[in-house]
This record gives structure tokens, sequence and C-alpha cells, in this order.
């Protein structure tokens, strides 16, 4: 199958761009200023964000209509002025984006802010071979499935339901702008959007409150949480705003587009998920030939058009697979109802329509009411499809400990139902603490895998059942002790036990099949998802 989709791009992208000059980089414009400064006064212009989306109706049947209509509906945009912006703003670094024209700002302050080209250009994301070739030009023009305007509604969205979130903005730089110095070929004629970064406490605006003491990428915050069990991600908080993607239909959501707000609880610190770069949300993507075949759910399913229900949660997961795993395994099905049912609530009409209206006024009246409607119907569908993202999730549940000594109780009770609690002992001046508890159902959930990880940790497994759900032990680099007294009706061992054959003390129950080995490889983690 994926043979003939390649041939079908080679053939259709030959003969469909063979016409224009779509193949040269230069070709690709960017922005077009119309009429410039003395149509609009000094302070903003007209612009057209990507004429070059603008094809034949030949192309469009077999490559898609998209969102082609915003990227060449001529809308008003300020002017960006470096010098007066927010008191006045320096460069403090370029970015590295392969895609996009990026800066990291300062104003007097010391406030962050981070200005990104609004148009992507995929060249550099191919490998050397394939670019300035059809390739190259075929994901340059998918890139007109996106809404290069959805951001712009997102900040009433989430404001609404509790959810952190940054408040961008558009600009045009002027073709004449050279305050960028040696950069300002770079962005001269462009549209870029602005929007806060959450790096240092000078960061911290007022929409945190007096809580929050500071501010983490994910990386760093990972690698907290598993060094120490005195770091917790705040679960709720992270499945409130991964509803708010499903809502949003923002299938892009990797670990590198969170930022976490720090607070504190006693000896413990809590991470707060501030979702950013919403630049995939309202994809339109499934309306051409190519673009019909190439999204089904055998080849490139995540790129998943916005419309006005859930018709394919697990689209949306497949970017998010990583953080989900790691950051929504405490939550039962109960509180993932809740959560949506509760944002069901503060999602009002009145709420979608401001959040709408945040459109350009000449975007609002091409899609705005559509958007509107699309976005209540997906508000009512909200607790079914919260479900739908519980039981993906429940199928396989890893449940990790971290460096720092953890004690892991596992109880096999009737009904096929197993209960893990996780326990730390009291260290120096951080106190005794139940880090977990969940109660798993046998038909919602095929295994459970507990990782230790580098403490040295204890495992207690009882209980004496019918049926029940298999349970896997990773013991970790610690010198752990494993004892299982649990047993299961029937031939099938329902516990397995991966760790090193020596440095631990294990206690083999008749439930339990011994899957040591003298390879310490046996308990890897992936703590960082690279």
């Amino acid at each position: 199958m994926k043979r003939v989709l390649m041939v079908l791009f080679c053939s259709f992208a030959l003969s469909s761009c063979a016409d224009e000059d779509f193949f040269q980089p230069d070709a690709l414009a960017t922005s077009e200023e119309i009429g410039g400064k003395a149509a609009a006064g000094p302070d903003s212009v007209w612009v057209i964000l990507g004429r070059h989306y603008d094809r034949s109706g030949f192309h469009r049947f077999f490559w898609g209509n998209h969102n082609r209509k915003l990227w060449n509906t001529p809308v008003k945009l300020p002017v960006f002025k470096l010098n007066s912006l927010h008191g006045g703003l320096i460069v403090v670094e370029k970015g590295g984006g392969y895609q996009t024209t990026s800066f990291e700002l300062q104003d007097s302050t010391g406030r962050r802010y981070a200005l990104r080209s609004l148009d992507k250009d995929p060249r550099h994301v191919v490998s050397k071979f394939w670019q300035g070739t059809f390739i190259t030009n075929i994901l340059r023009d998918q890139t007109s499935a996106a809404n290069p305007f959805g951001a712009l509604v997102v900040p009433p969205l989430a404001k609404a339901v509790g959810v952190y979130h940054t408040n961008p903005r558009l600009y045009y730089v002027a073709t004449n702008d050279t305050i960028f110095g040696q950069y300002s070929h770079e962005v001269q004629g462009k549209v870029f959007m602005l929007e806060e970064k959450y790096k240092h406490r000078a960061d911290i605006g007022p929409d945190f409150g007096k809580k929050v003491i500071g501010f983490e990428d994910s990386e760093d915050a990972l690698r907290q949480r598993f060094s120490k069990n005195s770091h917790h991600f705040n679960q709720k908080a992270f499945a409130k705003a991964r509803l708010l993607d499903l809502l949003l239909g923002d299938w892009d959501r990797h670990k590198g587009q969170w930022d976490w707000a720090l607070t504190t609880q006693g000896a413990d610190t809590i991470y707060n998920p501030i979702p950013k770069d919403r630049d995939q949300v309202f994809l339109k993507m499934k309306d051409g030939v190519i673009p019909f075949i190439a999204t089904n759910k055998l080849l490139a399913r995540k790129f998943h058009t916005f419309d006005h229900d859930f018709s394919d949660v697990k689209a949306y997961m497949i970017n998010a697979a990583f953080m989900d795993e790691r950051l929504l395994h405490e939550l039962s099905l109960k509180d993932w109802e809740s959560i949506a049912t509760e944002m069901q609530q503060q999602l009002t009409d009145e709420v979608i329509e401001n959040a709408v209206q945040q459109l350009p006024p000449p975007v609002y009246t091409l899609t705005g009411e559509k958007l509107a409607a699309n976005l209540k119907s997906r508000r009512n569908l909200l607790p079914d499809a919260a479900a739908k993202m519980y039981h993906v999730l429940a199928r396989r549940v890893t449940i990790p400990g971290s460096d720092a000594e953890e004690h892991f109780e596992v109880k096999r009770i009737n009904n096929g139902q197993v209960q893990v609690t996780v326990t730390r002992p009291a260290s120096g001046e951080v106190p005794a603490r139940q880090l977990y508890k969940r109660t798993f159902l046998k038909d919602e959930t095929e295994t459970i895998i507990l990782h230790g990880l580098a403490g040295d940790d204890e495992f207690i497994l009882a209980g004496e059942v019918g049926q029940s759900i298999l349970v896997k032990i990773y013991g970790g680099l610690g010198e752990d002790d494993v004892t299982d007294n649990s047993s299961v009706s029937g031939w099938k061992k329902y516990t397995h036990v991966y760790d090193t054959e020596r440095g631990n003390d294990i206690l083999f129950g008749s439930e339990t099949k011994d899957m040591t080995t003298e390879d310490v490889r046996v308990h890897a983690y992936d703590r960082e998802g690279n």
C-alpha cells in the first residue's frame, strides 16, 4: 500500500506542479504586503500569509483544498517594532527550529518571549537527497492544511477550563526592517507569532498567582521526576490539558510542546502543565484524493482532520504517547469523566463564541460560525472522548518509581481486580508518603508494569483469586526485594520478574515466572523519549 501511495505522490506531484514554479525554492513566496504602510497607516498593514498555497483546481482535487482560503485571505496585522513593543525588546538568541525562523526575545523586566515565523519551510527536515525535489514541494504545500490563525482562538478556551496558556499575537515584519541586524534578511516581509516563554522567575505573570515558584521544560521535569520521589506531575491537570488538546484537534503534543509551572506541597514539588506551540489546531487534511488515502488508519493516521466529532481519538494520542504513558497512569475512569464533565460546564456557548471572535474579521467571516459549531459539538461529546482516551491508556499501564527507595504493594482481588499501592519511606527532611494508589479491572487492563528504577525497592504481591491481570516487575539497578505470595487459578503465571540474577532478594511463589538474567539491560526504562 505504501509503495502504491508513493507512486501516486510522485506522479501527481509532477503533473500538478509542472505548470508552475513550485519546484524552485525562491518561488515559495513569503507573506505579501498589500498596499504597504501607506494603505493602512504606519502601524499596520494588510497582508496575505501564503499566496503560494493558492493552487489550481486540478492540484486541489488531488492534494486538497485544506485551509488555503485562510492562507490567501488578506488580513490587517500590526507591524512588529522591536524597540517599542512591550517597552522595548532585545534579541537574546536565535532559535534552532528546522522549519521556522525563531528568536528568543527579552523585555526590560527580564520577561522572555518567543518569536516564530508562521509559515513553514520543510526543506531541512528531509534528507539532502530529497531537498529541492517534489517531495519538499509536497511537504511545503501540505502546510496549507494548518489553520494559521487557530492559535488565537485557544487562550479564552484554556482560561475557561483553568489550563495555563500563552497569549499569541501575530505581527508583520516590514520589508525594510533592519533592526534584526545580520538576521534581517530572514525576517523581512514575513508574518511572525509572538508568545510568552516560561523559563525564569521573571516570566511569572499574574495568571499564575502566588503559588508558582518557577518553570522547567519537559527534559528537566522528567529528569527530576525519575531522580527523586518528591517530584510529581499534576496528572489531573495534565488530563484536563490533554482533553483541551482533543477539543482543539491538536495532534502534535510531543514532550517539546510543554513547559511546567512549579508549585510546592510541603517537601514535594509539583509540575503543572503549560501547553505551547498551538500551530496544529483545527487541521483540515482529509479533503483531497492523496491526503484522504494517506491519513487512513494504516498510514499517516495522526494527521486527523478537525470536524464536529471525535471519530478517531487514538489519532490524537500518537505523538503524545510518550508523555501520556508517563503522566496519566494514576487516573481512573471516574476521574476522566469528572474532568470532562466539568470542562463541559465551563465551555459555555458564550466562551466558545468569544474565543472564535479572536480571529481576524475577514477570517471569522470565512470560518467563524462553522468553527464555533464544531467546538460546541465536540464539547458536548467530551465525556465520551475522555472515556475512549482512558480505555486506550488503560490496556497497558506502566507505573515507574524513582532512583530513590519505594515500596510497591500489589493486591490481587476477586473479580479480576488488582490494587497497586506505592509508598516512600521517610528520608531526611522528606516524610513518608503514599505516592500512588489505583485499582485496575481485568476487563480494562491486560498488563501492569512496575519499574523500580535505581533505588533499593521492595515489591510484595498477595491475594488468592480465580482470575487476574498480568503484572511485570522490573526491579532496576538497586538491590531489590521481591516477594510473591499471590496465586491465580490455572496454569498461566501472572507475575513476571525481570531483574539481574545477583544482588537481589527474590522469593518466588507459585505465580512467579523467573525472567532474571545476567544482562543489566533487562530493566532499562526510557526516561527521556529520545
